[in-house]
């Protein structure tokens, strides 16, 4: 791999690149879907190949291909200087970037088990153990269980120096019940929906997550939600489970931090964002208890890497600290917009055919104090909602709703009843200003976010945001 990073970036100065990077990237994948006792789904895929980023004349110009012959090595090089100087053409400024140490290195993810390893039969065995216990109700109409396994091997050689190479492993699991009956519809997923939990680790998550254990609460909550009173509308207190206040983070706070959005790269596509540099480090954006930490470094985290596609190492720091807006996330392009003179290491790709760009890290709610039952007591009159069900959020990040899978009303520190199709709305400031109470750390999951969308062509990423369940005082819930 050596010999072919050299080549491209040799070809690339000698057709004209000030800059230059190359990323080769192996990426394995396995995904296996049950359905109703049944196989749905069975893939197995393994791709190789490279994409090559260059700035020429103060613009950028990328190409990519499956083949990672020598010849077609030049031949893709060659054609990213040719796109950049046909792309400066057109340019208004030119593209400027952080200077940044280099580094010659190897990280790995940690894991215990290679889940590509384990027999195919074993994880089949334990989905269909596991919808056979949802489906021992006749009301569970349909049963889905998943588990899904990547792992990516990339390097990646710049014309600074760099020479790093990376194994990242990602191992995901989980599960949903569909109950119909009485003209309804309700589902129930453990221990996430929309696949379930993803960690950065090996088949050793799939023993953690306790799959079985759960399976049978988890047809109970679904059947019992078909008979569950609505969820009631007005102004009380939210308490947010820790899956759904993940996706609360990663749409109101992780989202609007990315600082190209800032400055309008996704305004025809996914909107801007209200974090606007006029607020940068200034601007109340939660209550004071409100801390909330960007790792690329933390354990099991999806964004959790040695280095990022800029080559940039991970790092850690404040996105919002004792309520106050006080970080944004960069690549070595768009930190220079703001006067700093160093990446955040937030620059992914979508695997070696996409350009990389400004992406989420793991961005986590730092724990409080409460115990979650010691939090219920004190709540007067709200409702606690777990699991997200949907979403949605405007241009600008600041008006969302929503829903979730299920929720129980609280009174006078009681939880009195079950309901069923929660929801609520807010504004993001105000609504993170809202926040006055947080659980503390053995209450804290890292969770994944494994099907993240952006850019043009689109793009997947993945990042996890950490959380433990809290408190948001007088929220609008339900629909009137």
């Amino acid at each position: 791999m050596k010999e072919l990073i050299k080549l491209a970036l040799d070809t690339a100065s000698a057709r004209g690149a000030s800059y230059a990077d190359i990323r080769i990237i192996n990426t394995k994948n396995e995904t296996i879907q049950i359905k109703n006792g049944r196989t749905a789904t069975l893939n197995h895929s393994d791709t190789l190949g490279f994409g090559i980023r260059v700035i020429a004349n103060g613009a950028w110009g990328f190409a990519c291909s499956s083949k990672t012959d020598r010849a077609e090595i030049e031949k893709i090089s060659a054609l990213a200087v040719e796109i950049a100087q046909a792309s400066a053409l057109l340019k208004i400024d030119d593209i400027q970037l952080t200077r940044e140490e280099t580094y010659v290195d190897l990280w790995t993810t940690p894991y215990l088990i290679d889940p590509f390893q384990v027999p195919l039969e074993e994880k089949i065995g334990l989905l269909m153990k596991i919808d056979h216990i949802l489906r021992k109700d006749k009301r569970i109409k349909v049963a889905l269980g998943s588990m899904s396994f990547m792992r990516e091997h990339q390097w990646l050689g710049t014309s600074e120096g760099s020479l790093i190479e990376q194994i990242l492993l990602r191992s995901g699991a989980g599960y949903s019940a569909y109950a119909v009956g009485k003209g309804d519809t309700q589902v129930r997923s453990y221990p996430s929906s929309f696949g379930g939990q993803y960690v950065s680790m090996g088949y050793e998550l799939i023993n953690n997550l306790k799959l079985l254990e759960n399976a049978e609460q988890i047809r109970q909550e679904a059947v019992m939600l078909l008979s569950a009173p609505p969820c009631p509308s007005g102004k009380m207190d939210l308490i947010l489970g820790g899956s759904q206040l993940a996706l609360q983070i990663h749409e109101s706070v992780s989202h609007p931090t990315e600082l190209d959005r800032v400055f309008g790269t996704e305004e025809s596509f996914a909107g801007r964002s209200f974090a606007t540099t006029e607020k940068y480090k200034n601007f109340q954006y939660g209550s004071p208890i409100v801390n909330l930490i960007a790792d690329g470094t933390v354990p099991g985290g999806l964004a959790t890497v040695g280095y990022d596609d800029d080559g940039v190492r991970a790092q850690r720091w404040p996105i919002v600290k004792n309520g106050i807006f006080t970080g944004y996330q960069t690549n070595r392009e768009f930190a220079l917009k703001i006067c700093e003179n160093k990446s955040r290491g937030c620059c992914r790709a979508d695997g070696f055919g996409a350009i990389p760009m400004v992406r989420n890290n793991n961005l986590s709610l730092m724990p409080g104090a409460w115990k979650l039952n010691d939090l219920i007591k004190d709540t007067k009159h709200g409702i606690l909602m777990e699991t997200n069900k949907s979403w949605s959020i405007d241009q600008m990040r600041l008006n969302f709703q929503f829903g979730c899978e299920i929720g129980w009303e609280i009174k006078n520190g009681k939880k009195i009843r079950l309901v069923k199709n929660p929801t609520y709305q807010g504004i993001t400031p105000e609504f993170w200003n809202s926040c006055d109470a947080i659980c503390d750390d053995q209450h804290w999951v890292l969770w994944g976010v494994a099907s993240c969308g952006k850019g043009q062509p689109p793009q997947t990423a993945e990042m996890s945001h950490g959380t433990s369940p809290a408190r948001f005082k007088d929220v609008n819930i339900g629909i009137k």
